[in-house]
């Protein structure tokens, strides 16, 4: 894509106004094997010119068609030129290196249609419902703490709030992490999203309760309990895509096993020593 960048870089206005001399072919003229160009003899047609503008990124795909135009033009012209020149020095590399890219390419095209045709409305609302319908409530815990260093201390906090001292207070003061300044206050939280000496506490918990000190890996914690609720399920739409993903990988890995099961597959390999892999001087041979 660096060529191409380049080649942008380069469209001048002049260029774009001598384009606009010729007569334009009328669209409704043009076919995918219309040919806008010919290096040695080698036709570059307006299918290429399609697919190549389709694969470009998106701020390319922004730029005023005439201008894109002619750089997609000029790099496939480049590119045929750059290849022409090479033509009788493929390699044994350049040519697994095509056959792997050519598979690579036409096994995303064996999948596109079927993963297409599988993520559909109706799928994304039985993976949803298959997820929630029968699931268990599940309770969110709103909780605060403090926390220090020294059991010591924490000890001390506790006689305070015992005796009536307001706790969100003392966390603005005396806690040594980040949720100090909002007086504390973890938000609301499921469960394994905590320690687990800490999720223990909490779950034991009443609302309005303060318990502690209990010791976790980053010290000594005095823990309210301000309130708990019933997590409702997620809207569809905001796992839409984690749905789809999930669809995907499940219609993928069926699809794959299926045609794998089908073929005919033989490995002769087995048995070669693994540490081949690294060896590029067999490419030379």
């Amino acid at each position: 894509m660096a060529i191409f960048a380049r080649l942008m870089q380069g469209v001048a206005l002049g260029a774009v106004c001598a384009l606009g001399l010729a007569a334009p072919l009328a669209a409704q003229d043009a076919t995918a094997d219309t040919v806008v160009a010919s290096v040695n003899g080698t036709d570059i047609t307006l299918g290429h010119m399609i697919v190549l503008r389709a694969s470009l990124p998106e701020q390319y795909q922004q730029l005023p068609d005439d201008a894109l135009f002619n750089g997609i033009l000029e790099q496939l012209i480049q590119q045929t030129a750059l290849e022409q020149s090479v033509a009788d020095a493929i390699t044994k590399r350049d040519t697994l290196a095509l056959e792997n890219d050519r598979r690579g390419y036409l096994s995303g095209v064996a999948l596109q249609d079927v993963v297409s045709a599988a993520i559909t409305d109706e799928a994304l609302q039985a993976a949803y419902d298959a997820r929630f319908k029968d699931a268990a409530p599940q309770t969110e815990y709103n909780a605060s703490h403090i926390l220090v260093a020294e059991e010591a201390r924490a000890i001390e906090l506790k006689a305070e709030i015992d005796g009536g001292a307001d706790f969100a207070e003392l966390a603005i003061a005396n806690s040594t992490d980040g949720a100090a300044a909002g007086g504390g206050s973890l938000g609301w939280f499921g469960l394994g999203m905590m320690v687990k000496p800490f999720e223990d506490a909490v779950v034991a918990m009443q609302p309005g309760e303060v318990v502690g000190p209990l010791q976790t890996q980053f010290g000594w914690h005095l823990v309210k309990l301000n309130e708990t609720r019933i997590a409702e399920a997620p809207p569809l739409d905001a796992l839409r895509e984690e749905l789809a993903a999930e669809i995907e990988q499940a219609t993928v890995e069926a699809h794959v096993k299926g045609l794998t099961d089908a073929a005919t597959i033989t490995r002769p390999g087995i048995g070669i020593d693994p540490a081949l892999l690294r060896d590029q001087t067999l490419l030379d041979k």
